[in-house]
């Protein structure tokens, strides 16, 4: 629910979620949870009383992939109160939406995740955009940390079940298309899922198909994929060959060599979305938690389960950022893009949300030099260290 009260944000800073070279000292004026107008500062200028400020102001960072924060995993507590508690986490690293991601489970356990969030949305919970679900439909040579045992193939009662959901709720679902049958693709794209594809073993000609069928990006390039080599491409070499769609991407340090991160920036500049695949340590004080029987232990920022396999990935969205540019010499304008912009175009809210321009939502993640997150405004309502405080007296 849009926050009413009227006041101003200058940023000394500006990224706007599209231009790759910022603006600086910009008024933005805030009305009724929209942005209402943009104006530059000059010298001498007296900033109005109601004023927030800020070193750095970006569109309000955008996460289609975080599986849990503040000591709470999604998959274990699907209820309103743990998207609260996830959410506030998120926040601590600048992100203000979020696509809670239930990972695979039990039988059709993903369904509580979706009355979840849509009792969420309902409930104003602030941040909460739609659901992710990853899972349980993958393909068991690409399995990851996903427990095997539950891991199948769409069926007809699921299908009529997510193109129910997203009539009214955005439903992001990876999925190993390969492993599919392609009809139900193509339901599922028709009625509005996002269809991405991931812990595949998919060639790069079923990758093919699967666009044909309606599959749009990828989760977590480089990771649980088939792989570039020779003269098989895999789905890597089809996403960085063909530049199409989307992608997402956990820039981090551990799950992706800085090369790769490089050459994913310069091939998919409109199309790559910066991810964290959080789980419950960000933002959180345990080290370590069970996932379906397996031990997950938090070292040197790195989630591992008991054989070494990567269990997701302990990063805010403010480092992604700043990981990005520092570790594949991205500029900061594309890096903010990929946190911004990116992500709402793939959930099709580009008119709403990932820009800072008049009309848009009135959304931002508020940093310091350092790209350290000092505070988010969602939709006009301003989070400090992860409580929403009234910046100004009524």
């Amino acid at each position: 629910m849009a926050d009413q009260r009227s006041f101003h944000l200058f940023a000394r800073t500006l990224y706007d979620g599209e231009a790759e070279v910022p603006a600086k000292d910009v008024l933005i004026r805030i009305a009724a949870g929209r942005i209402e107008s943009l104006s530059p500062v000059r010298g001498g200028f007296r900033l109005p009383s109601e004023c927030i400020e800020a070193e750095i102001v970006t569109p309000g960072f955008i996460d289609l992939q975080i599986n849990g924060a503040n000591d709470i995993q999604f998959n274990f507590e699907p209820n309103v109160a743990g998207l609260r508690a996830i959410a506030a986490g998120a926040r601590a690293g600048g992100t203000a939406y979020l696509l809670p991601t239930f990972t695979t489970a039990p039988g059709r356990d993903y369904q509580r995740a979706v009355d979840a969030v849509r009792e969420a949305i309902a409930e104003g919970v602030p941040g909460i955009l739609g659901v992710h679900l990853e899972g349980p439909f993958f393909s068991l040579q690409r399995p990851g940390i996903h427990p095997t045992e539950h891991i199948r193939a769409l069926d007809q009662e699921d299908v009529a079940y997510l193109c129910q959901a997203a009539a009214d709720l955005p439903i992001l679902l990876t999925l190993a298309p390969e492993c599919q049958h392609r009809p139900h693709l193509r339901q599922l794209s028709a009625a509005g899922v996002v269809l991405f594809a991931g812990h595949s073993a998919a060639s790069a000609e079923q990758m093919a198909d699967a666009r044909a069928d309606g599959v749009v990006g990828v989760t977590h390039l480089f990771n649980a994929m088939s792989q570039t080599v020779g003269r098989n491409p895999g789905i890597v070499g089809e996403v960085l060959g063909t530049q199409h769609g989307f992608a997402g991407i956990i820039a981090d340090g551990i799950h992706v060599h800085p090369l790769n991160l490089a050459l994913a920036a310069r091939s998919l500049p409109d199309g790559l979305c910066l991810v964290t695949d959080a789980m419950q340590t960000l933002a959180g004080g345990k080290t370590e938690f069970d996932l379906y029987g397996k031990s997950i232990h938090l070292l040197d920022g790195k989630l591992t389960g008991p054989d070494g396999t990567l269990a997701g990935a302990h990063l805010a969205m403010n480092e992604a950022v700043r990981n990005l540019h520092r570790f594949a010499q991205t500029p900061l304008g594309r890096c903010v893009r990929m946190a911004t912009a990116n992500p709402a175009r793939c959930l099709n809210l580009h008119r709403k949300l990932g820009r800072v321009a008049p009309g848009f939502r009135a959304s931002f993640s508020l940093l310091n030099s350092g790209w350290n997150a000092e505070g988010v405004v969602v939709d006009g309502a301003l989070f400090r260290k992860e409580k929403c405080v009234s910046p100004f007296a009524d």
